[in-house]
């Protein structure tokens, strides 16, 4: 295995959550229903997980933010499913494996993607 890209976002939860309540229907275009439901700091280690998903994958043009989910194991292991745009982007470069890993404290959300061969 080879690693085909590496991304990290981090997301200030507080200006996030503002964000979602200022602008109507963001939440809808950035999540699923499930992930929708979570929590506030649980959100924006989503949206930072899907920020540094796209930057592994090299920021395609039209990725569709509801074609990377995040979900969780029956152990909370974060886990990413990905669907359509994002798909078809991680099958052209060659992506059999991938890794993520979120965080939240002291009003800071983040995550790493590790894309691998």
């Amino acid at each position: 295995m080879a690693v085909i890209g590496v991304g990290i976002d981090v997301v200030d939860i507080e200006r996030f959550m503002g964000s979602l309540a200022r602008t109507p229907g963001l939440s809808d275009r950035l999540f699923t229903p499930a992930e929708a439901s979570r929590p506030p700091a649980s959100l924006a280690a989503r949206f930072a997980a899907k920020e540094a998903l796209a930057k592994a994958l090299g920021a395609p043009v039209g990725m569709a933010w509801h074609d990377a989910e995040v979900t969780s194991e029956d152990s909370g292991r974060p886990r990413l499913v990905l669907r359509g745009s994002v798909l078809a982007r991680a099958d052209e470069l060659g992506v059999r494996h991938h890794h993520l890993s979120l965080s939240h404290d002291a009003g800071i959300a983040s995550a790493v993607v590790v894309l691998e061969s």
